[in-house]
């Protein structure tokens, strides 16, 4: 697919934002297949995932990243916030997120932050399809850009998908000329054993939303493929006995519906049969503390 003349392009951009304005769900559309796990509730993308496109015009690596905290108690929040503050870094460009209609104060902060990286910065502005008129956008857009100028500014819709073919195309237009880095079939940097644990999290996360979503994380212990079938073992990890109960459900049937519904996500990831087993252990405040959350395998 790639071109050996110099006309391909290479690079990476950061999908940087509060929690919850559609960062996960705008990679997953630009790749045309799941990486990123998506629940309507903030804090679902906990760590840096690389969603990989190849085209004849060029390669272009995405990073989703958990969104800013504008507080950040927990060790887990101090993480991610670490995470996504690195990512500046490591980039060609940046596309920061906001929401149609919303600005608030930890859109202010990243705003800030933004002004100090030297590479463009482009405002795409999600969910556009919430709102009925015209002119309220536009005042929206106004107010948001009346401090700070940004290299371009999208109006899009991640779910539906409006307006992102034009936020694709602009970005291979600042781009460096380069040959590609990853394999044309590869489309993220991510292991299995973690897509795996990501899947689990989301079944959890959509299941048991009103419970316990930021009081639980998943543990990959065992992920091997033997005859024809990818055996997995997970270990779910709360923070109370009563979470563990919750997570458990009244005879096992939470706990079983969960690991159904992660079992058939992975099944249309890996495109094989997937044995999975659950186990659900107790680690007090896992969240606040850092040797923890290092051995779970956060990890800067």
């Amino acid at each position: 697919m790639t071109s050996p003349e110099n006309d391909f392009r290479f690079g990476y951009v950061a999908l940087i934002g509060r929690p919850n304005v559609g960062k996960s769900t705008l990679m997953n559309h630009i790749l045309g297949r799941k990486v990123s796990i998506v629940t309507y509730k903030p804090q679902t993308t906990r760590q840096r995932v690389a969603g990989i496109k190849t085209t004849d015009q060029g390669q272009v690596v995405y990073l989703d990243t958990p969104g800013i905290h504008a507080s950040a108690g927990r060790a887990l929040n101090r993480y991610m916030n670490r995470v996504a503050k690195a990512t500046f870094r490591d980039v060609e460009a940046i596309l920061f997120l906001v929401e149609a209609g919303r600005w608030t104060r930890q859109d202010k902060a990243i705003a800030r932050l933004l002004t100090r990286v030297d590479v463009p910065v482009f405002l795409v502005v999600n969910k556009v399809d919430t709102i009925d008129h015209k002119q309220e956008l536009l005042a929206y857009v106004a107010e948001v850009t009346a401090q700070q100028p940004y290299e371009d500014v999208f109006l899009v819709s991640a779910l539906k998908g409006d307006g992102v073919q034009d936020v694709e195309d602009r970005l291979l237009e600042v781009l460096p000329f380069s040959m590609p880095f990853y394999d044309e079939d590869q489309i993220t940097d991510r292991s299995e054993r973690f897509l795996a644990a990501e899947f689990l999290r989301e079944a959890l996360t959509l299941r048991l939303h009103q419970e316990l979503p930021y009081s639980l994380t998943v543990d990959i212990e065992r992920f091997k493929r033997e005859n024809g079938v990818v055996r997995i073992h997970a270990v779910i990890w709360v923070e109370r006995e009563s979470q563990k109960q919750i997570v458990i459900g009244k005879g096992g049937k939470a706990l079983k519906q969960v690991g159904r519904e992660a079992r058939q996500a992975m099944e249309a990831l890996f495109d094989e049969k997937v044995y999975l087993e659950t186990w659900v252990k107790v680690s007090r405040d896992w969240s606040r503390s850092d040797k923890t959350l290092e051995r779970l395998g956060f990890d800067d």
